[in-house]
């Protein structure tokens, strides 16, 4: 554990890329393979399941530092992070714990059953042994919150640094749905088993965004356009009689989407293939808010089925006859994918992403405007002479999503942060008018700067007028341009409306709180777009 402290404590304290990498790559070179396993397995979000509720450490945590709850709870309102919190009250240790971090994630999964009385004397125990950095660790296995700013690209550049190993070659093994209970080093790192690899999806080639227009790219004619489609990224692999359906987050979906399991007999064994799973009633894709009905449930009743059945909207073919087609230019990979498809039934829940024809940019520009009546959020580029790559690569993949919608509204709760921006009010609740009433609508926390949160926050603590818990009411005065991606109907939501990525687009210091939107607006952009 002390040297994975160490290298936390170095992730976490840098922002330089060099110097996670190397961090990374000496302690991969020298940490025991079985910690080598779980460190692999905390980044890439393999953690342990929970065994003690939060709750529960911040009462044990208080009792143990000597101070009353209410004042523990204060503290955490400040320093933003539980597992920082309890190492910060904690008295110094008395002993000294030197227990790996395997033998600590296997004790700490032991406690899953244990009853509360011998969870809290584990607990105590560990955190009366681990210095305070490693009581931090040891809090965060707990909690499960490692965020210290580590991508999956980075930690695999550093392994293959390690190992003296191809990267692409690693990246690969890393995906799937392997925990360190189903695997060991040497079977994720070093077989060459072909087994090992039938229900593995390939690393996701993922897209930049295109801010100022396509004309920087060159001629139109290194490129293909189709629709950037508003669904759920997904591989549909073919391997050894099986199916697998797996999203860009690396969650295994077979289960969830019934609909594509007749392509288990009509597609070759030794295919994947790279799209979105998208709700479609035949003829074109329905709203995101039907396919999101479907988006939580393991188990699929009968009648979402038939509301909302699901196709895959086939852009790329990655291995065919069981070769890897990614170094393969994508138009000759597009047309492979076409001759493919074409062989299907047209009763196929597989279709390919029709490309968009253009000739000029201005063309193709005239198109993007009409994305949102085809259910898409805006236009893909793809550079015809490109590989599928691993992970976001600028160059040969654009998104040129549209502008987001917009509107303004008045903000009526704050809520402090989390983590670094703990001390200061980011979370806010938003409302529009519906007479002389304002309906709270959104939530949002992103799009300002330090400095206008640090100004909203001196703002929120001289005009506070009601508090509930961490949140606080405050005077309705202030109006934020509100952005979003789309909308759709919600009854659990009092102004009876739900957005997709709400943020705060910018502060309108101009504008007076009865200039900005009413739930009318609200309701016609719901009937224009959602």
């Amino acid at each position: 554990m002390k040297d994975f402290a160490a290298l936390f404590a170095t992730l976490d304290q840098t922002t330089r890329t060099n110097t996670k990498v190397t961090a990374l790559a000496d302690y991969f070179r020298t940490a025991p393979e079985a910690d080598r396993l779980w460190t692999i397995a905390l980044f890439s979000g393999r953690r342990p399941k929970r065994a003690i509720t939060t709750t529960r450490l911040r009462e044990w945590a208080a009792e143990r530092a000597g101070i009353p709850l209410w004042l523990f709870e204060e503290s955490y309102a400040i320093v933003g992070d539980l597992a920082e919190t309890i190492a910060l009250v904690l008295p110094p240790p008395s002993t000294t714990h030197n227990a790996s971090l395997a033998a600590w994630v296997d004790h700490l999964r032991a406690l899953k059953d244990a009853e509360d009385a011998t969870r809290k004397e584990q607990v105590l125990a560990a955190w009366e042994g681990l210095t305070p950095l490693g009581r931090l660790v040891f809090n965060k296995l707990l909690t499960g919150g490692f965020r210290i700013g580590i991508s999956r690209k980075l930690m695999t550049r550093a392994l293959a640094q390690a190992l003296d190993r191809d990267e692409a070659d690693l990246a690969h093994r890393l995906m799937g749905d392997w925990t360190p209970d189903s695997t060991t080093w040497a079977d994720l790192i070093e077989s060459h088993d072909p087994t090992d690899t039938l229900s593995r999806p390939y690393p996701f080639c993922l897209a930049h965004g295109l801010e100022d227009g396509p004309e920087s790219l060159g001629p139109p004619a290194d490129w293909l356009a189709e629709w950037k489609w508003d669904g759920i990224r997904g591989q549909v692999i073919v391997r050894g009689g099986q199916i697998f359906i797996w999203s860009r987050g690396e969650e295994l979906m077979t289960d969830r989407f019934p609909d594509l399991a007749p392509l288990r007999d009509l597609l070759p064994d030794g295919t994947v293939i790279d799209g979105e799973l998208l709700a479609h009633d035949g003829d074109a894709p329905l709203p995101f808010a039907a396919l999101q009905k479907r988006i939580t449930r393991k188990t699929v009743p009968k009648n979402l089925l038939t509301e909302a059945p699901v196709i895959l909207m086939a852009y790329d073919l990655l291995e065919e006859g069981g070769r890897d087609l990614r170094a393969t230019p994508f138009a000759a990979r597009r047309a492979r994918l076409e001759t493919l498809l074409s062989a299907l039934p047209h009763t196929a829940p597989l279709r390919p992403s029709p490309p968009i024809p253009f000739t000029t940019w201005d063309d193709l520009s005239t198109t993007r405007a009409s994305a949102r009546a085809h259910r898409a959020e805006g236009l893909m580029l793809k550079r015809r002479s490109g590989p599928y790559h691993a992970g976001r690569k600028k160059g040969d993949w654009w998104k040129w999503k549209l502008d987001p919608l917009t509107l303004d509204a008045v903000m009526i709760y704050a809520q402090q942060g989390h983590g670094r921006r703990a001390n200061l009010f980011t979370d806010f609740t938003f409302a529009v008018w519906d007479g002389e009433t304002l309906v709270p609508f959104t939530k949002a926390y992103s799009g300002l700067t330090d400095a206008e949160f640090r100004q909203i926050t001196a703002w929120v603590r001289r005009n506070t007028t009601e508090r509930f818990g961490p949140v606080r009411q405050v005077r309705p005065e202030h109006v934020f341009e509100i952005a979003f991606e789309g909308i759709q109907a919600s009854p659990r939501h009092k102004s009876g409306v739900a957005l997709r990525f709400p943020r705060m687009a910018r502060w309108r210091q101009d504008k007076p709180t009865h200039e900005a939107n009413t739930l009318t607006d609200l309701r016609a952009m719901l009937a224009q777009y959602g």
